[in-house]
């Protein structure tokens, strides 16, 4: 049954009855992960960058920092990838930001963004796994 056959139908009900009023609801699904920015440690670790994933798993990020190369993603587990980004707003204005995964729930390089929440965005160039440099 059509919406013209229904509106049809209540029209021809007679005016004796109260009237009906239509509505129409649209849903949307949308999965958005909010990831707040941890402020810089009094004495930073010093990190190395190494080669790093195309692509990590959204289910496992547990925190960022935002560092002067890029984003510095924490990991469940402990592990560090740093996100190298391409024609970014400054992202430590409001102090946050979002990170939207695939339909696949993961986050992947030359592929998806990173929200700012003044309402830019920035490009994932690479991921890097970070690996803390040891003091000799």
């Amino acid at each position: 049954m059509t919406v013209g056959m229904i509106v049809a139908l209540l029209l021809a009900g007679g005016a004796q009855e109260a009237p009906m009023l239509l509505a129409q609801l649209t849903i949307r699904q949308q999965v958005i992960i909010r990831v707040p920015a941890r402020p810089q440690p009094v004495q930073p670790m010093r990190w190395k960058e190494k080669g790093g994933p195309k692509c990590i798993p959204a289910a496992g990020l547990a925190g960022a920092q935002i560092s002067r190369e890029g984003v510095d993603l924490l990991l469940k587990g402990g592990a560090r990838i740093r996100a190298k980004l391409q024609r970014c707003p400054p992202l430590d204005y409001y102090s946050g930001f979002y990170i939207r995964p695939g339909i696949d729930g993961r986050v992947c390089q030359d592929r998806d963004t990173i929200r700012v929440r003044s309402g830019g965005s920035c490009e994932i160039d690479v991921f890097k796994s970070l690996v803390p440099v040891r003091k000799k």
